[in-house]
């Protein structure tokens, strides 16, 4: 996440600035250097946005970047070190009894070795942060100011939301399916339907419409659907096909033969149609295990699954097999309209839709493409801010998937900086993953990325956080929206294009642990944990600077207690689904300006 040290300066800058931090500095001798790196934060900041936009095509610009991002890391650790001590003072002071008032006056006078070493890492900070500082003339950047931080736009419905039925120019695929789903081959007791595309181009889209289609409602008895994405593990699917059908799966005591037992049971002389989504596996003998499995049902039962691979194709032997091919470019341009302009709006820009038209040549009939970048320019009648999308370098890059990546590259780099890194977090979560918006909003604001609005200084974190959301939602980064109407919960998902777009932007600080030996580089600052507590100590030795720990699995709680102990910069520690009756005490005596949740 190098492109993000922008935001990174814009807190040290907001934490040096801080009464607390220079109340405390005068007690330690430290304030000339701690104005003199607000100093230097100051300068480097003006250039940052600009040397973020050029990035791209300088890789040692790049590697400066990344150098001075960690820097400000480092800063910022050392600096909620002295924010800790002068809350903790403050809080004796105020509220502590005289037996604790005179515990603190001795340790502070114990701890004078700990708040020298505290103060030569500032020094030490300072002068490492003049010298890259120094080293910036090389690249020419110039200095650009940020954006006046206003509410997000967002409108009350957008493309996101939009039923699939009503998708522009699929409705000729959308029969052609129908067809062989509703008379399949009579020789087959079970048959397969594969529909194939290149990412973004509407896969997943098309087969909800078809399943939620009131002819295909009516035709079948048990309807289910299942993300499968790259974990192709039988057991898992049983289970996930389960919850579909809405069984109910107790961990604790399913094994593999009660699973396929009560699968069984729930298929026996139902005629069901099954959407596999997004399935990667080539691996011809994991998919006859899972199709046995589905022998059960009744004649005329249907498994529908979408992938990008004609190689995955071919392992399933299908009945049919639809190819989903880009839109027009008519049916394109329509739908850019669809998402860039408010209803009749366009009719009021005629100027407009020149631009638009080359745009969208651009996205070579991707529609996730289109969509992103429609939903970019909403509500923006600038002629110029058109012509900066059209005329973008971006779209001189390497091209990956029929032009998709540049599209989505463009989206994001045209995010203003909070947005950005917002955005950039969401690295931590896995493919296909179900995210909840409190979860999210709480992750976020641990981590200090959610700016309070100049115009309304009482507005909640928690709102602020949930615009956000939407914002990310009306450029297609979020999508599949799902509204409980309990507490304002909703939950969303990643395309796993996007989600291919913010693993190449957070790569180098994310580490996924899993069975698998890998390298670990000391930039990563958030872990992701699906492997065994034995695992989790091997690399948690390797590593330092921790900042998330995302368990994709209930740990022991020995392990928590080895990852709370050693990392001392953790804000945020999610473990889902625990049973915990009480949390590790290492979380108070060791990490009383610990800001995370435990989930």
């Amino acid at each position: 996440m190098a492109d993000l040290a922008s935001n990174l300066a814009s807190s040290l800058s907001k934490k040096l600035g801080s009464l607390v931090s220079q109340e405390l500095s005068l007690a330690w001798d430290v304030q000339s250097d701690l104005h003199k790196l607000e100093n230097t934060i100051s300068i480097l900041k003006i250039v940052l946005l600009d040397a973020e936009d050029k990035q791209a095509k300088n890789p040692m610009l790049r590697i400066w970047l990344g150098r001075l991002k960690n820097m400000f890391y480092v800063a910022e650790d050392v600096l909620d070190e002295i924010e800790y001590e002068a809350l903790r003072k403050q809080a004796i002071t105020t509220y502590g009894s005289a037996m604790e008032k005179v515990c603190h006056f001795f340790c502070s006078f114990m701890a004078l070795s700990s708040r020298l070493k505290l103060a030569h890492k500032i020094k030490d900070i300072r002068e490492r942060l003049d010298e890259i500082n120094v080293e910036k003339v090389q690249f020419n950047l110039t200095e650009r100011h940020e954006e006046v931080h206003v509410n997000p736009l967002w409108r009350e419905k957008t493309h996101s939301f939009i039923d699939p039925s009503t998708v522009i120019g699929r409705h000729g695929d959308k029969e052609e399916i129908k067809k062989s789903l509703m008379h399949p081959n009579p020789t087959r007791n079970l048959n397969i339907i594969a529909i194939v595309g290149l990412g973004g181009m509407g896969k997943t889209t098309l087969a909800k419409a078809v399943y939620n289609d009131e002819s295909v409602v009516n035709h079948f008895q048990l309807r289910m659907w299942v993300c499968v994405s790259e974990n192709f593990n039988v057991t898992r699917l049983v289970e996930e096909i389960l919850k579909s059908a809405g069984g109910r799966v107790d961990k604790n005591s399913s094994n593999e033969d009660t699973l396929q037992t009560s699968l069984r049971e729930l298929l026996k002389d139902e005629r069901f149609l099954l959407v596999l989504d997004d399935v990667w596996n080539e691996n011809r003998n994991k998919w006859t295990e899972l199709r046995d499995l589905l022998n059960g049902g009744s004649h005329g039962s249907v498994i529908v699954v979408t992938t990008r691979s004609r190689k995955v194709s071919s392992v399933l032997d299908p009945i049919y097999t639809h190819s989903v091919e880009g839109l027009s470019k008519e049916e394109c341009l329509s739908l850019f309209v669809k998402c860039a302009f408010k209803e009749g709006e366009d009719k009021l820009y005629p100027n407009l839709l020149p631009i638009a038209d080359e745009i969208v040549k651009k996205c070579k009939g991707v529609p996730l493409a289109v969509k992103s970048l429609g939903g970019l320019l909403y509500s923006k009648v600038d002629e110029s801010e058109w012509e900066l999308v059209r005329g973008n370098e971006i779209w001189e890059l390497e091209e990956n998937e029929g032009g998709i990546l540049p599209a989505l590259q463009l989206s994001y780099n045209q995010l203003p900086i909070h947005l950005k890194r917002c955005f950039a977090y969401c690295v931590n979560f896995p493919k296909d993953h179900e995210i909840w918006n409190i979860d999210l909003i709480e992750q976020w604001v641990a981590h200090g990325l959610i700016l309070q609005m100049s115009a309304n200084k009482k507005q909640e974190l928690e709102d602020i956080g949930d615009l956000y959301i939407k914002e990310l939602m009306s450029i297609c980064f979020f999508q599949d929206l799902d509204e409980q109407h309990i507490f304002r919960m909703y939950s969303f998902k990643m395309h796993d294009l996007v989600h291919d777009l913010v693993l190449s932007i957070g790569h180098e600080e994310w580490l996924e642990i899993d069975s698998e030996n890998k390298d670990v580089a000391s930039t990563v600052r958030h872990l992701s944990i699906s492997s065994s507590d034995q695992q989790v100590s091997k690399f948690s030795n390797k590593l330092t600077n921790v900042r998330s720990i995302m368990y994709q699995n209930e740990p022991h709680v020995s392990s928590v207690e080895a990852c709370i102990s050693r990392f001392k910069s953790l804000r945020v520690l999610a473990i889902p689904d625990s049973d915990f009756e009480n949390l590790p005490s290492s979380i108070a005596t060791q990490f009383a300006n610990l800001a995370a949740w435990w989930m």
